[in-house]
């Protein structure tokens, strides 16, 4: 083909130019997100994250915990996740603004942990997490390397598992978190998307709409 440069050139450029629109427009438009102050609260949202929290974000990305679980919850009428009780409004990017390296996930093999933290009445009780963490349920598979099986000298660790049946210890044993199971149950504790921004709003519905509902 005479024109075979000049085509190849021209799917390029339009490669390129779309590239540029959604990566490099939404950097622009993104990029500049701040913390949003309430002035009811004299408090800036979302809160930033610990260190411990930090940490524990690695280890979730180094599980690959994102393969099974997501951590968008979509506005009503894309799915039933607030029916499901995985939080009271849509995610929006501002949640994000913190975290290194936000895992959206794409699968929910397990329930969506946008909130996890929010929606967990005890949210300083993490045991019901550690045993999860160690025994699996269903599709979850055990971390049982997040933990150490050690003889109790003296007196026991008040972060020992109270486990039961074939998952209990031997005598004179007890089953302690290691210090990245500490962190992952740390940062799945720091998850919360219950502070309402303006964008997480719904939005009101047209003039038309309300007028023809006025009718009726």
């Amino acid at each position: 083909m005479k024109n075979g440069p000049l085509l190849f050139l021209g799917l390029f450029a339009a490669l390129g130019l779309a590239w540029a629109g959604i990566v490099l427009g939404a950097n622009a438009q993104l990029s500049g997100l701040v913390p949003y102050y309430d002035t009811g609260d004299s408090q800036a949202y979302p809160l930033g994250m610990p260190g411990q929290a930090a940490h524990g974000q690695l280890v979730y990305r180094g599980l690959e915990c994102a393969a099974c679980h997501s951590q968008a919850v979509r506005r009503p009428g894309f799915g039933a996740d607030q029916a499901r009780g995985w939080g009271e409004r849509q995610s929006v990017a501002r949640d994000y603004i913190y975290q290194p390296a936000v895992q959206l996930g794409e699968f929910r093999i397990g329930p969506d942990l946008a909130n996890l933290g929010g929606r967990k009445p005890s949210a300083p009780d993490a045991s019901d997490l550690y045993e999860l963490l160690y025994t699996g349920r269903g599709a979850m598979p055990a971390y049982t390397f997040l933990f150490e099986d050690r003889k109790v000298l003296g007196q026991a660790s008040a972060l020992a598992l109270s486990l039961t049946g074939h998952f209990r210890p031997a005598a004179g044993h007890e089953i302690v978190p290691t210090r990245d199971a500490q962190a992952l149950v740390a940062y799945l504790l720091s998850l919360n998307s219950e502070y309402v921004y303006p964008e997480a709003r719904p939005a009101p519905p047209p003039a038309a709409e309300k007028t023809g509902e006025a009718k009726k």
